[in-house]
């Protein structure tokens, strides 16, 4: 672990990889890895162009850099 203030350590995709079980794959029996990969694909496009954040003003993660970039 890191000291107070720098954050080395990965909970960023801890967090995402906690969502993508608990959204997906507790949720559904697959038939095969290649049903998987197309359910898999479809979440990320889902977690990054249209799930809305409030923490992101209401905007999805891809909508709000495209803004802050618009901005900047």
């Amino acid at each position: 672990m890191s000291r107070k203030g720098n954050c080395l350590d990965n909970s960023i995709m801890e967090n995402f990889f906690g969502l993508l079980k608990s959204e997906l794959l507790y949720l559904q029996k697959f038939e095969s890895i290649e049903e998987f990969w197309m359910e898999l694909e479809k979440y990320i496009d889902y977690y990054n162009n249209k799930r809305i954040k409030a923490k992101l003003k209401g905007l999805s993660p891809v909508q709000y850099r495209i803004q802050s970039s618009l901005v900047a």
